[in-house]
């Protein structure tokens, strides 16, 4: 019997959406007041599923304070509160979108639980834009 659980989380950062490749021209057309060079900053809503087979033993597919602290010491402490650009270094090189945003979560989450449970994040820019991954 596969069952889901989530854990949703809340974070906020600031970010800048650049692409250095191209002209100052390029980059307000592409992303707007989202190329701000002051950044500007978001509430992010972070939803993080795990599914598996229940423990019969525990009755659990995880055990949600395990999970809650994976995610409070390695994204929150990460991200929370931060400039993403100019802050951490998963964002030095990489463009901070949602969608890059999610991948990167996954990528830091993944290894850190079992196997046998597969994994969704789900990141919340606004309450109408998200990005989920793997899609």
């Amino acid at each position: 019997m596969r069952v889901s659980v989530f854990r949703k989380e809340h974070f906020n950062a600031a970010h800048r959406l650049w692409n250095s490749k191209w002209s100052d021209e390029k980059n307000v057309e592409v992303f707007g007041k989202c190329c701000n060079p002051n950044y500007h900053g978001h509430n992010y809503d972070l939803v993080v599923q795990v599914t598996g087979e229940i423990d019969p033993e525990t009755g659990y597919v995880i055990d949600m304070k395990i999970l809650s602290k994976i995610i409070r010491e390695q994204i929150l402490r990460r991200f929370d509160h931060k400039n993403l650009n100019a802050d951490t270094e998963e964002f030095r090189q990489l463009n901070p979108t949602a969608e890059n945003i999610v991948v990167v979560i996954y990528n830091i989450l993944r290894p850190l639980l079992d196997d046998r449970l597969e994994l969704k994040i789900k990141l919340y820019e606004t309450e109408r834009n998200y990005a989920e991954y793997p899609a």
